[in-house]
Order: C-alpha cells, then structure tokens, then sequence
C-alpha cells in the first residue's frame, strides 16, 4: 500500500485557484472545472497527496456545475466533516491524507447507484488516464475503471 501525505512541494506547485480550492476551503465557480466534462476512463487522485479519491466509472452528469461521482473508490481516503459555513448545514469531503479541501457529499445522488452525490471541485483532482494508471502506480484500480476509450 502507497503512502500518500500532505506534500509541501506539492501544494507550493499548486495554481492559485488549486490552492484557494484544497487549502483555504475555496469552491470553484459552476461549470468553469477543466475536469468537468472529461468523460475519459481514469482514476481522480488528490492534487495534494495523490491519494486515489474517484474512478470514472462512478462519475456522472448531475447537472450542477461541478464534476459529481456516486461514491469514492477508497472510503478510507475520503472523510466526511460536518460544514456549516454560508449559513446552512452541509458535509464537507477531504481527502485523508492531504487534508485537501475536496467539495460536498449531498443525498441526491442517483438512488439506483447509492443516492449519494459527491460534488467535488476540479482544481482539488489530477486525473490519471487509464492507460497511465499503471506506470503511475495506481493498476490496482484498474479493475474498477471501465475499459472505453
């Protein structure tokens, strides 16, 4: 198992909108996400720590403007922190080991595929396409990728 922390020269390489985004609790604008309409077979690993968070395969169009996934592939990865900022009462998601800033978990998700909606910021992900997986050192996670291209 890799072993995946807070990496400071990661987060001193991060972009400014990454680092509002994964350190100072910052969301991105609706629709404007590079990753929200990729469509390509891979694995979302956190910018930070480079901790496997989504599998496209769990990834949806949900409308909201922001990348959506039914579930993450490791839920040891992802916790779960109660936000009530901006005056109502929402579930943050972070990564485990980066302590990044991911987005919001809501329960209006597609039912069928669990009913949960994970909202997740694009500036917080890097994406490994499916054929990189491997020699990035993910091919654990292959099996969880659907093989399209």
């Amino acid at each position: 198992m890799a072993n995946y922390k807070r990496c400071p020269d990661a987060i001193a390489a991060l972009d400014p909108e990454s680092y509002r985004v994964t350190q100072e609790n910052g969301t991105e604008r609706p629709g404007t996400g590079h990753l929200l309409h990729n469509k390509a077979p891979g694995l979302y690993v956190d910018i930070v720590s480079g901790e496997p968070l989504f599998v496209s395969a769990d990834k949806y169009d949900s409308g909201c403007g922001w990348p959506s996934f039914t579930k993450p592939v490791e839920p040891a990865h992802v916790r779960e922190l109660q936000d009530a900022s901006l005056g109502m009462l929402r579930t943050e998601v972070r990564s485990a080991h980066g302590d990044s800033h991911l987005g919001h978990v809501f329960p209006d998700g597609p039912r069928d595929r669990g009913g949960l909606r994970y909202c997740i910021n694009s500036a917080s992900l890097r994406f490994i396409h499916r054929d990189d997986m491997a020699s990035e050192g993910y091919g654990d996670y292959l099996d969880q990728v659907e093989d399209v291209t």
